[in-house]
């Protein structure tokens, strides 16, 4: 665990609701800098477009490109009322 807490946060690709290239693209950009590993990240209802991209980064554009690991869990959240709710997460990382 203490090798995922020293991640930087600058080799994760944070899922959101942009297109899947967008993601596909920031991830690549990682590898083509010089990172040893990416890490994607999603929550809740984009878990799905989390996996895509790391579907479409290793079979599309970089077939050396190994699935180093996944992590799911569940988070709080503080919702705009101020009640806590929990969403699934996922932790998707992609080593070279």
């Amino acid at each position: 665990m203490a090798e995922e807490t020293m991640r930087k946060d600058e080799n994760v690709v944070y899922i959101g609701k942009k297109s899947v290239m967008c993601y596909v693209l920031a991830v690549i950009t990682q590898f083509n800098g010089g990172a040893a590993e990416v890490a994607i990240k999603a929550r809740g209802k984009v878990i799905s477009r989390a996996v895509d991209v790391a579907e479409i980064v290793r079979n599309r554009f970089m077939p050396e490109a190994k699935l180093k690991g996944i992590v799911i869990k569940t988070e709080e959240l503080a919702s705009e009322d101020g009640s806590m709710s929990k969403v699934s997460a996922i932790e998707i990382t992609l080593s070279k």
